[in-house]
């Protein structure tokens, strides 16, 4: 395990041109999702722009791991740049990167990651990397619960995520093999899916902000707390309801207080005042838009995960990083340490808290551990 100290992290930090502002959780903000794609693709060069387009991909009898199965099942995906294919016809430069829970494939594209990532130069330049952006099952423009069927959706899993993620790829741009997975969060949680179930599906993962083992302890704690804050409410009324049932408004506050780190959430609100409007703020901010049945499904996704006992098949070459502010997955219980010598080769990161640092959602800013990024992707072949 690689310990970055604090003086080294801001002293890299001093060296990056481009500053951001506060946030927390960019993937999960509802208005940003809204306007990241315009805003997103301004940021690429003109023959990036001209390659960006959003699609659907019906998926043909899709089969869940619980046994249910739709006739059709639509995933929705962004992408970036164009596919090159070597001399066998197979695409060499795809990149899939994965969102976190109640996320979207759209949200990568926000300044604070597509700005460090995907421009000229940088190490994911979309002049020569194809980039797709899936919106999971149950997320975004995907095929979800609140569709239409609500309480009568399948109930997907990881497992079913990922496998509709790597259809998606092939049945839409016949992709089989990818050059890099990059996952955040529930995405990153995938992305160790990918190199446990399929070795020989990307040549590198990078997992960031998640553990591979099942989720326990207060990680599963709060998932059932606030999940149950929404089915114990009368007016869910079993998935069913015409309007969004109050229990959905308290499993947000649950949400709420996982996100973020004390350091900035204290930096951002000093006072008890403004304590209590950022709370106020917050919530509000990611109730809108989010429908129950959806944020229901989403935190049941995570139950059947465990990739723990498989992570002595990994042959991809592997950076993790997670963050020492993570209330999500704390590093003081030390599953890391204890995991990472199972994975052959792997290089994990625990990356110290620092002023640039937000808690989960540093996953999402790239501007902080990119440095670490640009040196793993130099020893790709």
């Amino acid at each position: 395990m690689i310990r970055i100290t604090p003086r080294a992290a801001a002293v890299a930090w001093r060296t990056l041109a481009f500053r951001r502002a506060l946030v927390s959780e960019p993937a999960l903000l509802t208005a940003a999702a809204r306007v990241a794609l315009a805003l997103g693709l301004a940021l690429l060069p003109a023959a990036a722009r001209a390659q960006g387009a959003e699609r659907d991909v019906w998926l043909r009898d899709f089969r869940f791991a619980s046994g249910e199965h739709l006739d059709s099942l639509r995933m929705h995906v962004t992408t970036l740049g164009r596919p090159e294919k070597d001399a066998r016809g197979q695409v060499k430069n795809a990149v899939l990167i994965l969102h976190g829970t109640t996320g979207t494939g759209r949200a990568f594209l926000s300044r604070a990651f597509a700005g460090q990532l995907f421009g000229p130069g940088q190490p994911l330049d979309t002049a020569r990397t194809f980039i797709l952006l899936p919106d999971g099952i149950g997320h975004g423009k995907s095929s979800k619960p609140s569709d239409g069927l609500k309480g009568r959706f399948p109930h997907y899993d990881y497992a079913d995520m990922v496998v509709a993620e790597q259809r998606l790829l092939k049945e839409g741009f016949g992709i089989g093999h990818v050059r890099l997975v990059i996952g955040t969060s529930m995405g990153c949680m995938h992305a160790w899916i990918i190199g446990t179930e399929t070795p020989d599906y990307a040549d590198a993962l990078v997992p960031l902000a998640c553990v591979p083992t099942q989720i326990a302890g207060r990680n599963r704690m709060w998932r059932t707390l606030a999940v149950d804050a929404i089915r114990s409410d009368p007016a869910w009324n079993h998935g069913d309801y015409a309007a969004q049932p109050p229990g959905l408004m308290q499993a947000m506050r649950v949400f709420v207080l996982v996100l973020g780190s004390p350091k900035s959430i204290q930096a951002a609100a000093p006072t008890r005042d403004a304590a209590e409007k950022y709370a106020t703020d917050q919530i509000t901010g990611r109730y809108q838009g989010m429908d129950a049945n959806d944020f229901i499904w989403a935190l049941e996704s995570s139950r059947t995960y465990d990739p723990s006992a498989k992570l002595g098949r990994v042959t991809a070459k592997v950076l993790a990083i997670n963050f020492s502010d993570d209330l999500v997955n704390p590093p003081e219980l030390g599953l890391m340490e204890a995991l990472m010598p199972n994975v052959r080769g792997a290089r994990y990161v625990l990356w110290p808290i620092t002023e640039e640092t937000r808690g989960h959602g540093t996953h999402s800013l790239p501007a902080v551990w990119k440095s670490e990024f640009v040196k793993f992707m130099a020893t790709l072949p």
